[in-house]
């Protein structure tokens, strides 16, 4: 294993040691002329005391980490960091490059879960999401991922337990990296993948090679309408993606897996939330075992909607209800510091 590569500028990069597995951290140690032990310590010092550069890690010599002080262990800097009322707390972090990304700390009275970002921007163009309407800049990379999980932990001094993959970006855009992340998150970390979310809008075929990474994390997919129609006129992207071969692919990925699929639906006021559209939407779901997150929508600039009320939150569940669809209203924490996706970093860039 090496950790020197060449990007397509052909710069010599040297990989971040964050993300690489206890084995690959011990042929790392030993090919820098240490033994094998070493491998282990810096592995405890990256994933459980949070070093975030080699000249933390004083079990090691001075005089061999001058020698590879040089070598990134993969660290963001919190660039922005923003409290809700609810204790949700929101992070810009700035990753080597100087791109800023956001990641979310969520807590409960039983656990903590980070919402991450899979990419700087996004390129699916979502009409309501402030994320689409930045645009899409580059991948991250597994550390960048995982970095995420580890600063949130450390800043709320508390374990992580759960890890959603809702932040900017399209996982299934980046899936090589998405599932490198989901890995280390799992066997490094120590989250269970039952614990891990996945969520995208669907890319053709994506969601099949998601399933035969034989992972056991629950795919979430945003589907936002009940029909081909309105789904393209919300999600540009969709125009390249039947409603219906994606929920094909949906049904063959519950099969696959055995895990339940997640569905998410943004209300929004007067666009899908009749209850007509509720009826078909339970009409879309029947027949595999699938369970529908409804958001009342968070309300950003430059966007045409609004969040519909109580009376009509209610009205669209009690019609999934009636159909046997298992439904639940997830309203979002943070209400207070620009809860929406992408929107707290729009705000600080603008």
């Amino acid at each position: 294993m090496s950790v020197i590569t060449l990007e397509p500028d052909s710069q010599i990069a040297i990989t971040p040691l964050l993300g690489l597995s206890l084995a690959e951290l011990t042929t790392w140690v030993q090919a820098q002329g240490q033994p094998a032990y070493r491998g282990k310590q810096l592995y405890q010092w990256i994933y459980q005391q949070g070093a975030k550069s080699l000249a933390d890690i004083t079990v090691f010599s001075k005089q061999w980490r001058e020698t590879v002080k040089d070598t990134p262990i993969g660290r963001s800097k919190i660039h922005h960091r923003a409290v809700a009322t609810d204790g949700t707390i929101k992070y810009l972090l700035e990753l080597q490059d100087g791109q800023i990304i956001e990641a979310v700390g969520i807590p409960t009275a039983k656990r903590l879960t980070v919402c991450v970002s899979s990419q700087v921007g996004c390129a699916m163009a979502c009409t309501f999401c402030a994320t689409g309407k930045g645009g899409f800049m580059r991948h991250l990379q597994p550390h960048e991922i995982i970095d995420q999980v580890l600063t949130v932990q450390e800043d709320f001094n508390e374990r992580v337990s759960h890890v959603v993959f809702m932040g900017m970006g399209e996982p299934l855009a980046n899936l090589n990296n998405v599932v490198k992340a989901v890995q280390c998150l799992n066997k490094d970390i120590g989250i269970s993948q039952r614990s891990i979310t996945v969520s995208t809008v669907g890319i053709p075929g994506k969601i099949h090679e998601l399933a035969e990474h034989e992972l056991q994390v629950t795919l979430a997919v945003s589907l936002h309408a009940p029909t081909q129609r309105l789904r393209t006129k919300l999600v540009p992207t969709a125009e390249h993606y039947p409603i219906e071969d994606l929920l094909d692919e949906c049904r063959d990925y519950v099969r696959i897996t055995g895990r339940r699929l997640s569905v998410e639906y943004i209300l929004l006021a007067g666009v899908n939330d009749d209850p007509k559209q509720a009826a078909e939407l339970a009409s879309q779901l029947r027949g595999f075992q699938t369970h529908v997150n409804l958001i009342p929508y968070n309300p950003i600039e430059d966007a045409d909607f609004d969040r519909p009320t109580p009376r009509d939150i209610k009205a669209f569940v009690d019609v999934l209800e009636q159909q046997h669809i298992a439904v639940s209203v997830r309203y979002s924490k943070g209400l207070g510091a620009s809860a929406a996706c992408g929107q707290l970093r729009a705000n600080q860039q603008s």
